[in-house]
């Protein structure tokens, strides 16, 4: 553990500004005496004590409540002590000098607190792992409920949990392979007894139930970015604020109204989605709008998803026509293969019975069309689930746990391993030195997760499950 692991730690607990209440935090091992100092009583473990904060002079900077938690039995799993006051910011700034002023005698080496720096000592004392550090700040970031659901899930250890079992397996799997390799005077075949090709396979099929909660966690987690593209005039601004639901965008007949982006985060079953609303797509002289235009060409580069913007009403109009399509040629050569593109025909309230959709799609294969009026909202909850489902979004998700950018490549690469370990079993002539070291490796991955890097397990199962000396 670093040195400065072992320093006693302080911080304002409370987010910044005002409230009814504020916290004062001290962790550290051994702060017993410097608690009773500063309180001037032994307060009783785990109750709350009413009583004044005082300053070097006796007077009472605030009146409140003050709990002391022991170690292990505490979050970080040093000795915590929290004071709660009132909440505002002079308040709690003149309860931390004061603790730092006291610790000069009673706490040498107190110092204030790096940011996440209690949690950190949370997971290195062994009160949490990786995965549910990374949850509780997933928890405070949660922009929808779905996701805040996901992210207490993942806190209370539901993804930990699964990746320990796969990572139990794994071991199981690992043992037997390693065991073969050590000990081939025994003439046992470990691998076709034990039915090590069952159990890989068995593994495989968990880890792809994981790996499909986990992308629905990350959906809900960072969402998916939305970007309204089209000409000047095809209710691109109409569209952002029926899909937010309130007037965000200036919306006139005027072409090239939208100079900028215009960004709004909107929730559809849970999952976040970035909607963007870009300058119209056009030729044009004025320098200001070539800027917005170069802007949307950069917030297309990098979307998610496009929502390809189409006016039935000028579906008629050859100059309009022809424009669309070098739109969608410079889309083609923008736009990532694997990015989804929705051709959205608006202005079905207004555009002739007759006017039929192009039956062309932009792209084979990634295109989807949807008709609607953003001026209704006649075809809206379409567009919805087309959304949802090019996001990857399944609506039977209850279970779901929050996860990360790192965990989907760390499961990947779990994964990449056990392809390769399968290869390896299934050979005629199986390399058993390689097959253990991809299930080596595919352990090493799912341990990054959790941050358990540990090596000498493997060698406790060996030892307790096989007579060694025999």
């Amino acid at each position: 553990m670093l040195s400065r692991h072992a320093d006693p730690i302080i911080a304002i607990a409370t987010a910044p500004g005002r409230g009814a209440v504020g916290i004062v935090r001290v962790s550290g091992k051994g702060i017993g005496p410097f608690v009773d100092q500063l309180l001037g009583r032994a307060p009783r473990a785990r109750e709350a004590h009413y009583l004044p904060f005082a300053d070097r002079h006796g007077q009472a900077i605030d009146h409140g409540l003050a709990l002391f938690f022991p170690a292990p039995h505490s979050y970080t799993g040093e000795d915590v002590l929290e004071l709660q006051a009132h909440g505002g910011p002079v308040v709690l700034q003149l309860l931390v000098a004061r603790c730092l002023e006291l610790a000069g005698t009673a706490l040498p080496r107190l110092r204030l607190a790096e940011p996440g720096e209690f949690t950190e000592r949370a997971f290195l004392n062994n009160k949490i792992d990786l995965a549910q550090a990374e949850a509780i700040a997933d928890l405070i970031d949660a922009s929808t409920e779905a996701a805040a659901r996901s992210a207490g899930r993942s806190l209370s250890g539901a993804f930990s949990k699964e990746i320990h079992a796969l990572r139990d397996a794994l071991i199981h799997l690992r043992m037997l392979v390693e065991a073969t390799l050590d000990f081939p005077e025994e003439e046992i075949d470990f691998l076709k007894k034990a039915d090590a090709a069952g159990q890989l396979e068995r593994l495989q099929s968990s880890l792809a139930r994981v790996v499909q909660r986990a992308q629905q966690g990350a959906l809900l987690r960072e969402g998916i970015k939305v970007v309204i593209a089209g000409q000047p005039n095809a209710g691109k601004s109409s569209l952002l604020n029926a899909l937010a639901g309130a007037e965000l965008a200036i919306v006139t007949p005027i072409a090239g109204t939208t100079r900028d982006k215009v960004q709004q985060t909107i929730q559809i079953e849970g999952v976040p989605l970035h909607v963007i609303d870009t300058a119209g797509l056009r030729e044009s002289d004025d320098e200001v709008e070539k800027i917005g235009i170069a802007r949307a060409w950069e917030e297309i580069r990098a979307a998610d998803a496009v929502l390809f913007l189409h006016d039935l009403t000028r579906v008629r109009d050859p100059e309009y026509v022809d424009a669309d399509a070098r739109i969608a040629q410079e889309l083609t050569g923008q736009l990532h293969e694997q990015v989804p593109v929705i051709d959205v025909w608006n202005k079905t309230d207004a555009a002739l019975e007759d006017a039929a959709t192009p039956a062309a799609p932009l792209q084979a294969g990634r295109i989807a069309q949807v008709r609607l009026s953003a001026r209704t909202g006649d075809g809206l909850e379409t567009l919805r689930r087309q959304l949802l489902e090019l996001a990857g979004w399944q609506s039977a998700s209850e279970g779901v746990y929050i996860a990360r950018a790192r965990h989907l490549a760390a499961l990947r690469d779990v994964d990449m391993h056990l392809m390769e370990s399968a290869a390896q079993i299934h050979s005629d002539t199986p390399a058993l030195d390689l097959l253990a070291e991809e299930l080596r490796l595919a352990q090493n991955a799912l341990n990054s997760i959790t941050g358990e890097f540990t090596s000498d397990d493997l060698l406790g199962v060996i030892f307790s499950s096989f007579c060694i000396g025999k």
